[in-house]
């Protein structure tokens, strides 16, 4: 088997009998690192400080990464244009996180017969987002409600 030393540097290739007494001779471990290698690849070290930085590495690259959320965004066909402004703010704090927006008009009562007010609304929410957000799935009736669902770019 090619062995490297504690340090880095290459040993060369050694009997498998041979690489362990010079690992039991530092005091350390003899793991191997390249099985597929043609000869495999060993490497002297010490064996729980090496699992150690294996995990650190993990929990680094699981901090890195971000976890795309859909948050839901309900509003009414009769919609107030403050109460539309603050959910608009929402919506654009959402992109820009990276996360998704799953727009809801609920309908109540006998608004269900005007959906095309519904759909006015989220055709509007479309516009003011065309720079920000694409649409992943257009509006559709759900029941009594009507969803759209926007994605950040």
């Amino acid at each position: 088997m090619r062995v490297v030393g504690s340090n880095g540097e290459m040993i060369g290739v050694l009997p498998t009998h041979e690489a362990i007494q010079m690992a039991y001779d530092a005091g350390l471990d003899l793991v191997e690192i390249a099985a597929a290698a043609d000869p495999p690849v060993c490497k002297i070290l010490d064996l729980g400080k090496y699992k150690y930085e294996i995990q650190k590495k993990k929990n680094e690259a699981r901090k890195k990464q971000k976890v795309i959320e859909v948050k839901e965004i309900k509003m009414r066909p009769g919609i107030d244009e403050h109460d539309y402004q603050v959910k608009m703010r929402s919506m654009r704090r959402f992109l820009e996180e990276g996360d998704k927006v799953k727009v809801t008009i609920r309908f109540r009562g006998r608004e269900l017969v005007h959906q095309d007010l519904g759909l006015k609304v989220l055709d509007r929410v479309r516009e003011e987002l065309d720079g920000l957000g694409k649409v992943e799935q257009m509006p559709r009736i759900e029941g009594r409600q009507m969803v759209m669902v926007i994605t950040s770019r």
